[in-house]
């Protein structure tokens, strides 16, 4: 093999150069795990996936995600932007899979719907991998320190910061308002005492922090994760995920069918509109689901 051909697309937007970026290898095959890592690192995105055949050959696809440093288990945008991807590549070569596609991924069997529009492919939907899990709670001075903020600028009238995840955890807190969250800088020597007291797992510290908009259940969000040479990502399929799943789980309602708006990525020039989906039944979170828009940015070949 001496190329292998990329897609990139932008996703949980509706417009070119919006959203976050995804590199899409849409046959990995003939890659070792060095050779992956290394261009994840040459994009520089937040994630680029690798995608190869099932170990089942009832599931679609497996799907390899990568940071510019390392292999993680699941995310969100990667997962939305890759099902596009096999999506319209049916849709230009008359081949590929249905709407519904099924994702073997560390974190698990990633359930996806493609959407469309008058036919076309114009996102997906993805269902969490993973039952919500909760904890341990994060001291507000720590998140503070990492956000470059003061530890008044936090609110906990919903929920102290405390670890979250759906497949891939995030240290998640809250803020007063918009403002303090446009506020917010990443310190990456505090990202790094974090990491060295919060060493939950062998995932580096990564925070999202969030505000209110007005709207119950409308979310302004931003997400830091420098030890991952992602000093803020446009968009956070995975941590939105989690939040969304945790509010719903604090809902005092014990039966709950719940959409959250979470736009993310203002500060960057970058909007991104994620919406996530909750079901709760008998006081228990049962499915959430992650979805949005995309558009294809560039098509081209690596050399390797």
């Amino acid at each position: 093999m001496n190329s292998v051909a990329y897609v990139t697309v932008d996703v949980f937007t509706t417009e070119r150069f919006a959203g976050n970026q995804l590199a899409v290898i849409p046959d990995a095959r003939g890659l070792s795990d060095a050779r992956m890592q290394a261009i994840a690192t040459e994009f520089g995105y937040s994630e680029v996936t690798f995608v190869l055949p099932p170990e089942d050959p009832a599931n679609t696809a497996r799907v390899r995600i990568f940071t510019p440093t390392t292999e993680i288990p699941f995310a969100g945008h990667p997962n939305v932007g890759t099902a596009f991807v096999l999506g319209r590549q049916r849709e230009i070569f008359g081949r590929g899979p249905g709407d519904r596609l099924r994702f073997e991924e560390k974190a698990g069997l990633v359930e996806v719907a493609l959407i469309r529009e008058s036919g076309t492919v114009t996102g997906a939907r993805i269902v969490a991998p993973q039952a919500l899990r909760v904890g341990p709670a994060i001291d507000a001075t720590t998140i503070a320190a990492c956000a470059s903020l003061s530890p008044d600028d936090l609110s906990d009238a919903t929920h102290a910061p405390v670890r979250i995840s759906v497949g891939l955890p995030f240290a998640v807190a809250e803020v007063r308002d918009i403002a303090t969250l446009s506020r917010a800088r990443p310190n990456v020597s505090a990202f790094d005492a974090a990491n060295a007291r919060c060493r939950f797992a062998k995932d580096s510290f990564s925070l999202f922090l969030y505000a209110r908009t007005g709207e119950p259940w409308q979310i302004r969000a931003r997400m830091f994760a420098p030890l991952d040479n992602v000093i803020e990502d446009p968009a956070t399929g995975s941590a939105s995920a989690a939040l969304g799943a945790y509010l719903v789980s604090l809902f005092a309602d014990a039966d709950a069918e719940v959409e959250i708006g979470i736009e993310q990525g203002v500060e960057m020039g970058r909007r991104s509109l994620i919406t996530i989906g909750v079901s709760k039944r008998d006081g228990s979170v049962r499915e959430v689901g992650v979805s949005g828009s995309c558009v294809t940015a560039m098509r081209g070949s690596i050399e390797i």
